[in-house]
């Protein structure tokens, strides 16, 4: 078993994600409908390189099992307990308005050694406000 089999095995965590992030026109993004994929969500720091070429450093490292966009958002937690939090399930889910959803300031998909067609996904997260 690859180290990679041993990863996606591990993804046993439900995450919310927002994808397809599209300027809105006014300075901001809208995303698609939150989605629920899974994932192995670990808290920790390290420094990597965004795609602007920015240093920063990560608030979480994230394995998932689906690819990413950049920009886009990731929660740890389910729809559920998002609309659980929300004072109308009318209200549009905006990640932006979540508190512990983070942006996607990163996403690597790594070839499993002898495949085209599984992969190692890693997303690393920061805040909202950083740059």
């Amino acid at each position: 078993m690859s180290i990679i089999d041993v990863i996606i095995k591990s993804c046993v965590q439900t995450a919310v994600y927002w994808g397809n992030p599209v300027n809105d026109g006014y300075g901001g993004l809208t995303y698609n409908d939150p989605v629920e994929v899974y994932c192995r969500w670990e808290d920790k720091n390290e420094i990597f390189i965004d795609t602007n070429g920015n240093e920063l450093v990560s608030k979480s490292v994230v394995y998932v099992t689906q690819d990413v966009d950049n920009n886009g958002y990731l929660y740890l937690g389910t729809l559920d307990s998002i609309l659980d939090s929300l004072e109308s399930s009318a209200t549009p889910i905006n990640p932006i308005n979540i508190l512990g959803a983070y942006k996607i300031r990163r996403f690597d998909r790594i070839p499993k050694l002898g495949s085209t067609i599984e992969f190692l996904r890693k997303a690393y997260l920061t805040s909202k406000n950083m740059v």
